[in-house]
C-alpha cells in the first residue's frame, strides 16, 4: 500500500479504496450505458457489420470512459486525483499540445 499511495500521490488508505472504487464504478457504467447508446444512433451489426459495430463501440466506450472518470472522481471528492490520471493518459495518446 505504502508504494501505490506514493506512486499515486495520497496520503491516506481510504482514498485508495475510493479510487478503486471509481475505477470499477466507471467501467461498469460505460459498458452499461454503451449498448443503449449505440442503439439510439441507430449503429447495429446490421449496418456496419461485426467489426464496424465493435470499432465504433470501443471508440464510444473509451471517450465515454474518460468523461465519467473525472465526473465521477468529483463525485467522489477525488477529483485532483482522477483529473491528473486523465491528463497524463491524453498525453500519451497524443494530445499533449491540448493539454500545455
Amino acid at each position: 500500500m505504502k508504494k501505490l499511495k506514493e506512486r499515486w500521490g495520497i496520503e491516506h488508505n481510504w482514498q485508495i479504496i475510493i479510487i478503486l472504487c471509481v475505477f470499477a464504478i466507471t467501467g461498469s457504467t460505460a459498458s452499461y450505458i454503451g449498448k443503449p447508446i449505440l442503439n439510439y444512433l441507430n449503429i447495429t451489426t446490421e449496418i456496419f457489420g461485426s467489426f464496424g459495430y465493435w470499432t465504433i463501440r470501443i471508440v464510444l466506450l473509451f471517450i465515454m470512459y474518460q468523461f465519467m472518470l473525472v465526473f465521477f472522481g468529483w463525485l467522489f471528492g477525488q477529483y485532483k486525483f482522477f483529473w491528473n490520471f486523465e491528463k497524463k493518459m491524453l498525453r500519451r495518446i497524443g494530445f499533449k499540445r491540448l493539454l500545455d
